[in-house]
């Protein structure tokens, strides 16, 4: 295997640390080869990898690793670390059912120290297994990695800032793709940051700080001039030194030599420690730096022609949909607000925060920020859209709860990647949200079956004087015929089938599914349409002349829609007894793994097939 000459004899970190200095550049060039190669085959995460290919390898080079413990934020950059770690040969498997996890996950190697998928969490574990380390006493090195995009978040800050005041042993590396390289990260400045973390430059700076500490005047004029070097270098670093950290960089994140030179030194040194890379986002393959978010998730693709295949003319997916509904709304009132936590293409709004700047406001990774930024603009009188993963809204859950549900504001929150997501697995399933929104006073959650009912929903909310939430499934919308906008009746279901002794309760989009259930076992369908407050006047006739209710959602189903239909029937048996029951259909007590959706959602037992199994196999019914 000439083409990968180097790379194809590197099964784990002690193999690379086999190699000499001079060879990593081969080696780096093997390995984003290799990375081009295999994502384009197998679909995934690029463009974030193809950047951190020289920094993967000059830490697994300088390290002890999994004894000295690397931690990776977020992990869309941690398919390098993932073939140099043993697990080369398996990733064409990556984000498929029962292959490698799309991101570091400690049920997969000893090297993930970590299981991530949302951001800004590597320096809080990081200080945690450092201050570990410290009680240990075995000299274990901690590193933690975060982009520039997750430092955005507060999470990372009040790590930081925890970090600094306890003065203990790591290093953060911060990976910064935002900024081209610029003059001032080159060989002066490498030159400058080998300086500031050598053993000279730290033994002298500990020294004058024990000789000159009864000197205040002079002690402060060295810190002065200590800031005033690192300021020459990056201003920015000040930031840093304030929050305890000795600041290092910018340096040239693509040179690896460089690297592990800087990381050599700053391997021994005490304290907490920051490490500013620059880095190009897409790095080596010329299609992927000209279009970084293109290229950040990509499906398979032909690598040698570099393009990305043109979607094909369809149904637009929920996320367009509700991205041109939004624009509709903003055309006709000027108070509609879109928020966004760093999601803008996800969720369908490019072509809303083009026409619509002055209205469109993304807070980047910090969707508490975003949650309680909504607040302040419904108080203020303003319309606000929260526009958001189901994922991510589990982090702005005291947000939800105490600035907008307990006041009752008219916020709308627009849940995009409800249900089953697919690829992304655990981390990403929206498996919870009617659960932990279902219990919060003053919410109304609605559960739109295609996207007409999605979008007439929206515009509900919108409306709305409190509150409300629509949730809604990543991928392709129905392709109905969407009908006039109008506010529907809080808490109405509909009936879209009648039939005998069997009622199918559809919560949300797998109504496709029940229907066809409903077909075989000549069931009633009731699309409920909303899971709070559900539609107990339905409920109520429907108990006249079924026996069998069947809830049907893809939400967990402890605290889910179906809880909410049993809720009902206990509380009306203890006044007007009935012969009913009920089989409540969703997710079960576990996390859900990546794969297909359709292949997910089937082996959940949420198909039409598992569906008329499950009925028929309740007994007397």
């Amino acid at each position: 295997m000439q083409k990968y000459s180097l790379l194809s004899t590197i099964n784990t970190p002690d193999d690379l640390r086999l190699l000499s200095r001079e060879q990593l550049p081969q080696l780096c060039d093997e390995l984003r080869a290799f990375l081009l190669e295999s994502v384009s085959q197998s679909s995934g995460h690029l463009a974030s990898g193809l950047g951190t290919v020289e920094l993967t390898v000059a830490l697994h080079y300088v390290f002890n690793t999994p004894f000295d413990q690397l931690i990776w934020d977020v992990g869309h950059q941690a398919y390098p670390h993932k073939i140099l770690t043993g697990r080369r040969e398996r990733m064409h498997t990556i984000r498929q059912k029962n292959g490698l996890h799309p991101f570091p996950w400690r049920g997969e190697s000893e090297y993930d120290v970590l299981s991530v998928g949302h951001s800004s969490t590597s320096i809080s574990a990081g200080l945690g297994i450092a201050i570990a380390a410290e009680k240990e006493n075995a000299d274990r090195k901690t590193i933690c990695v975060i982009g520039d995009g997750a430092m955005t978040a507060g999470m990372a800050f009040e790590a930081l800032n925890h970090a600094g005041s306890l003065h203990t042993d790591m290093l953060v590396i911060l990976n910064d793709n935002e900024m081209s390289i610029s003059e001032n990260v080159g060989a002066l400045n490498n030159h400058l940051a080998r300086l500031l973390s050598g053993s000279f430059y730290s033994s002298i700076r500990e020294s004058s700080k024990n000789l000159l500490s009864g000197l205040p005047p002079i002690k402060a004029f060295v810190k002065k001039t200590e800031e005033h070097l690192k300021g020459f270098v990056s201003p920015g670093g000040t930031l840093f030194e304030e929050l305890g950290f000795n600041y290092i960089g910018p340096i040239d994140g693509h040179n690896v030599e460089e690297l592990v030179s800087t990381l050599k030194n700053m391997r021994n040194l005490k304290g907490p420690q920051f490490l500013h890379i620059m880095t190009k986002k897409g790095k080596g393959y010329a299609p992927a730096e000209k279009d970084p978010i293109g290229f950040h998730g990509v499906p398979k693709f032909d690598h040698i022609l570099g393009q990305l295949p043109k979607k094909v003319a369809q149904v637009p997916t929920y996320s367009a949909v509700f991205g041109r509904w939004l624009c509709e709304m903003a055309e006709k009132d000027a108070t509609v607000v879109g928020i966004t936590p760093a999601m803008r293409e996800g969720s369908g709004m490019v072509e809303f925060s083009n026409r619509f700047p002055e209205q469109y406001f993304d807070v980047a990774i910090a969707e508490q920020h975003a949650v309680t930024l909504a607040a302040g603009m419904a108080i203020a009188g303003l319309k606000p859209v929260v526009a958001i993963y189901s994922t991510f809204l589990q982090r702005a859950y005291d947000q939800l709860i105490h600035d907008v549900a307990i006041p009752n504001l008219p916020v709308l929150f627009a849940i995009d990647r409800a249900g089953v997501v697919g690829a992304d697995g655990q981390t990403h399933q929206g498996a919870f949200d009617i659960s932990f929104m279902r219990c919060i006073p003053n919410m109304v959650i609605m559960t739109p079956s295609d996207e007409n009912e999605c979008r007439q929903m929206l515009f509900t909310g919108l409306h709305y004087n409190g509150p409300a939430a629509v949730r809604y499934p990543r991928g392709n919308a129905t392709g109905c015929e969407l009908q006039p906008l109008t506010q529907l009746e809080i808490g109405k279901a509909r009936k879209v089938r009648s039939g005998s002794n069997i009622a199918l309760l559809n919560f949300g989009t797998l109504l496709g599914e029940v229907m066809l259930a409903a077909e075989t076992l000549d069931a009633t369908v009731v699309d409920m349409r909303f899971a709070k407050p559900i539609d107990e006047a339905m409920l109520a006739t429907l108990l006249d002349d079924h026996t069998l209710l069947v809830s049907v959602e893809d939400n967990a189903l402890k605290g889910g829609a179906g809880s909410a239909v049993g809720e009902y029937l206990n509380q009306r048996a203890l006044t007007q007894p009935h012969n009913a029951r009920l089989l409540s259909l969703g997710f079960a007590d576990e996390f859900i793994a990546q794969g297909d959706p359709a292949e997910v959602l089937a082996e959940l037992g949420l198909n039409a097939n598992s569906i008329i199994e499950k009925i028929q196999a309740v007994k007397n019914f």
